[in-house]
């Protein structure tokens, strides 16, 4: 059995999408689909059933299914055990970030180091959700924890930098939305999470000004603030970045997370990770007082 016909079964009984499972393997629907009748026809059994919805498992397939699972586990063991020891400083890390403006100080770093590393390959996502590591969906995540929270225990976790949050209006809508004015407009602009942002509100020496609207993203957020919605909450290096925006008079600074580099035990001595896993903490760690809102504008 070829374990990339296996994978690629994998892939569509976790989707349920030829086109999604081609997505998520960087091929094409076409090749998922190729991939899979080729097992079935070489196992001489049905393993999906087609409709207009999409693919789902036979009972053929779904007794396949944990074993082809326990195929991946012990693959994935496999290749992080011989990229664990590659000792040359080239090939491809893949990293993946919690959001764009961290995004953005990172990368303005990385352009030296790959200058100085020029075989080392960088692949980079912008992507909030979980990534299995163990898996090798990326090599190394820049993530947001909670304070005193930890990276799963079967990771190895770096604090980089405490994350602190303010209060932030644009300048050009301050005199109509501060809340210490009289006949103030202000309102927060909340994140799609309403019971999680009162929490914040109630803290943000403002508790009386209510929420407004649902927000997904800092990128929404800050769209919102700039063009007079409201005011908001945001962490210092994407506030204090902004130029359009400043911090109320009461500006509710406060530590509200960490930043951490989390990668696999497996692939701690692996010499182009280890180098980038450095490149990534000298960078951050260089920003802590733009982090630590250190660099404020009132």
């Amino acid at each position: 059995m070829d374990w990339n016909d296996v994978r690629h079964f994998l892939a569509l009984a976790r989707t349920g999408s030829v086109r999604a499972a081609g997505a998520s393997l960087g091929v094409s629907h076409s090749t998922v689909a190729r991939r899979v009748e080729a097992l079935e026809a070489q196992l001489s059994t049905r393993l999906f059933d087609r409709s207009r919805d999409g693919y789902s498992l036979t009972d053929a397939g779904s007794q396949m299914l944990p074993g082809a699972e326990v195929i991946e586990r012990e693959m994935a063991t496999l290749e992080r055990g011989l990229v664990g020891t590659d000792e040359r400083l080239a090939g491809t890390v893949a990293v993946t970030c919690c959001d764009s403006f961290v995004s953005d100080l990172v990368i303005g770093d990385l352009v030296g180091f790959c200058a100085e590393h020029p075989e080392i390959e960088i692949a980079y996502t912008n992507d909030s959700r979980s990534f299995d590591l163990s898996k090798r969906e990326a090599d190394i995540a820049i993530r947001t924890l909670g304070i005193g929270s930890q990276p799963a225990d079967h990771l190895i976790g770096m604090k980089l930098v405490p994350i602190h949050i303010a209060n932030y209006v644009a300048t050009a809508h301050a005199e109509r939305l501060d809340p210490e004015r009289d006949g103030t407009e202000a309102r927060w602009i909340s994140f799609t999470d309403r019971n999680f942002f009162s929490g914040m509100v109630a803290g943000s020496g403002y508790p009386d000004v209510p929420p407004w609207g649902g927000f997904s993203s800092l990128e929404l957020m800050v769209q919102a603030v700039r063009r007079g919605l409201g005011i908001c909450m945001l962490p210092t290096y994407v506030g204090d970045g902004v130029p359009e925006l400043q911090r109320l008079p009461r500006g509710g600074l406060r530590h509200m997370a960490d930043l951490w580099m989390v990668s696999h035990p497996d692939l701690r001595d692996n010499a182009r990770l280890r180098a980038t896993r450095a490149a990534v903490s000298t960078a951050l760690r260089r920003q802590a007082p733009l982090f630590r809102g250190e660099l404020g504008r009132g």
